[in-house]
């Protein structure tokens, strides 16, 4: 059975201005301003959602009133956050290795096994899920997120003024990654209002005990089918439409793969299986928009 995500408790909340994520730029800058005599710095360590001011002293810095060590030489592409007296990468090995990853646009996208989940080369993944979240108006809507992630299409969802959002995430780490990462939004946080339920669990099962017509609109931003074949299966495409109301809109992401290199064409693939499944259809953005019939 899935199980709701519990609420963070205060020792576990992502404030910004306490728990400050370091990438070797912002490391540099550090170090620069104290070597050349600086007293204070000031910028953003949290990708970009607030500034503050550091000061330095020899043995530490401090950022928000508390002592943080001086870091040690860090790596490209990599987001590090404080653990004990060290700066460690925001990353964890289970059997896959998941990794937060800094983009120039401020909001993160994450890594498997040095695979990018999030598209973030020509736009911020967050203005990236913006789009997409606008095909399905989520105004007063109550929306099924089927694969949550780093939770960018919940983030927008609120944002547009859902009524309310229900996210499924199957990995662990990857809701280790949202406690960490600033960008991602907090069920638990004034601003949601209380309608944000993340739940982890597997969509694939969880979906079987939904409601039929229970959701007005359905954002569907699933793994690479070689790694979650299931969810472009029609047996799950059957239970969207089952639990989608007539009329309720769809986006489901599917990107181009292996268009180039086998001729497969995975997005038309996609919408002949949601029309089977009684949605009618057509390709936007990097996906596929289906309106339940």
């Amino acid at each position: 059975m899935p199980t709701a995500v519990p609420r963070r408790s205060r020792a576990h909340l992502v404030t910004p201005a306490a728990a400050p994520l370091l990438t070797r730029e912002t490391a540099e800058a550090l170090r620069s301003a104290h070597a050349a005599g600086a007293r204070e710095w000031a910028g953003s360590l949290d990708l970009g959602r607030s500034t503050g001011t550091a000061t330095l002293d020899d043995d530490h810095w401090h950022w928000a009133g508390v002592a943080q060590p001086w870091p040690g030489t860090l790596k490209d592409r990599t987001l590090y956050h404080r653990d004990g007296d060290d700066w460690r990468p925001v990353s964890r090995y289970a059997g896959s290795l998941i990794k937060l990853v800094p983009t120039e646009w401020g909001p993160p996208t994450f890594e498997i096994d040095g695979i990018k989940m999030l598209v973030s080369a020509r736009i911020s993944p967050i203005e990236d899920a913006r789009r997409k979240v606008a095909l399905v108006a989520p105004r007063d809507k109550r929306v099924l997120d089927t694969c949550g992630g780093l939770g960018y299409f919940a983030a927008c969802a609120l944002e547009a003024g859902v009524a309310a959002i229900d996210s499924f995430e199957k990995n662990a780490d990857v809701l280790w990654l949202r406690t960490l990462n600033p960008w991602s939004p907090d069920p638990a946080a004034s601003d949601t209002g209380g309608r944000l339920r993340l739940t982890h669990g597997d969509i694939a099962q969880a979906i079987t005990a939904l409601p039929d017509a229970a959701f007005d609109a359905v954002l569907h931003d699933p793994p690479r089918f070689g790694i979650a074949g299931e969810l472009y299966s029609q047996v799950f495409y059957d239970h969207l439409a089952r639990v989608l109301r007539r009329g309720g809109r769809l986006f489901h992401y599917t990107g181009a793969p292996n268009r180039l290199t086998s001729g497969r064409d995975v997005p038309r693939e996609v919408a002949r299986r949601l029309e089977t499944a009684g949605f009618k259809t057509e390709l936007a953005l990097d996906g596929v928009l289906g309106v339940r019939r």
